[in-house]
């Protein structure tokens, strides 16, 4: 018999909610973004979001359940993201899976928003990874919030491989578009403006060599500085003839997004070698960056499984996709769950 899962995501800036067959079968998956909101403040506002997600959750519920063709009886189960994020975002969609959870006497699952990026792999597939290749699974998790890689031994048994020492990569790609006058969120916008650019700058790399950890604070450094030395920034000083800015912002732009995918993509491919994974996953904003994603491609010797891009951002079908495997686990779940906004990948390796 089918598991029917209603998975909600309210960890940042959208409100994300999605119907799941068997911890693949997208029936639904809808999202409503914040991103014009945001995007006149040049990045995310946690009151205005927290605001607008109590606006959007019933009715991104409902919009869910009438694109599946369900309703609520048919519901099995109900997850939500409990942490990491903004305090008052998560508090929202918790509070709304726990109370249709109680109405409907139905289990409710919390979920690790950084497991559900990993289990985004699993959407829109007939089997899910594990059946094709096997374990373990490298995973790499990379967004505005984190940069972390793991070792996926098995549902719900991870080794932490490295992360981030500072600055996530997503929080660099923002950091660097603003810098440089482009819009908010960053990546997109680099990778637009960069196209299919060979720079002739050279940014740096911190490989911090003999460890799997990551380090983007000099990167994002050495744009500032780049941009100031190129009299590109700041953008109201600029003597430059707009031609002249133009060419030096896609000039930059391509650089900044050549380091970040170098970085990224030879640790995940050596990781990968190093532990004997049977493949790559890759889940998080920043997965939806074309040239990463074709780097990974034509660089791995073992298969890679990286979501669409629609669903490496958030949404709350890589929310029902990890519950289901949770269930499948027989893990306990309460109600007196609260919200944790400094949830870690560490808190579910084992």
């Amino acid at each position: 018999m089918s598991t029917v899962i209603l998975g909600i995501e309210t960890s940042c800036d959208d409100t994300g909610v999605s119907i799941v067959v068997d911890g693949h079968l997208i029936k639904s998956n809808v999202i409503a973004s914040q991103t014009s909101i945001h995007n006149q403040h040049g990045g995310i506002v946690p009151e205005l979001a927290s605001r607008q997600h109590i606006r959007d959750i019933m009715p991104v519920i409902d919009l869910s359940l009438k694109e599946s063709e369900m309703d609520m009886t048919d519901i099995d189960i109900i997850s939500a993201t409990y942490g990491p994020g903004l305090a008052g975002s998560l508090i929202t969609g918790l509070n709304a899976a726990k109370t249709i959870s109680m109405c409907l006497s139905k289990p409710f699952y919390g979920v690790n928003h950084l497991e559900g990026h990993v289990y985004s792999a699993w959407l829109d597939q007939a089997t899910g990874p594990d059946k094709q290749i096997g374990f373990p699974i490298v995973a790499l998790i990379a967004s505005g919030g984190h940069t972390d890689l793991v070792l996926m031994k098995d549902h719900g048994i991870y080794e932490l491989l490295g992360h981030t020492l500072d600055d996530a990569a997503g929080e660099c790609f923002d950091k660097a578009a603003r810098i440089l006058g482009l819009g908010f969120p960053g990546g997109p916008e680099i990778q637009k403006t960069a196209g299919e650019h060979l720079s002739d700058f050279h940014l740096p790399r911190a490989w911090l060599p003999g460890t799997s950890n990551f380090s983007f604070s000099g990167l994002k450094t050495a744009v500032l500085k780049l941009a100031i030395d190129q009299n590109v920034y700041p953008e109201d000083s600029s003597k430059l003839d707009k031609k002249s800015r133009d060419n030096l912002i896609i000039e930059i732009s391509a650089a900044f997004q050549e380091s970040v995918v170098d970085v990224l993509s030879s640790k995940v491919i050596k990781a990968a070698s190093d532990h004997r994974a049977k493949g790559i996953i890759i889940g998080g904003g920043v997965a939806a960056n074309l040239p990463l994603r074709e780097r990974i491609n034509q660089l791995s010797p073992i298969p890679t499984y990286i979501p669409v891009p629609r669903l490496c951002t958030d949404n709350g079908a890589m929310i029902a996709a990890a519950a289901y495997y949770q269930q499948l686990r027989q893990e306990p779940w309460d109600l007196k769950l609260d919200i944790n906004p400094g949830l870690k990948i560490y808190d579910i390796v084992h």
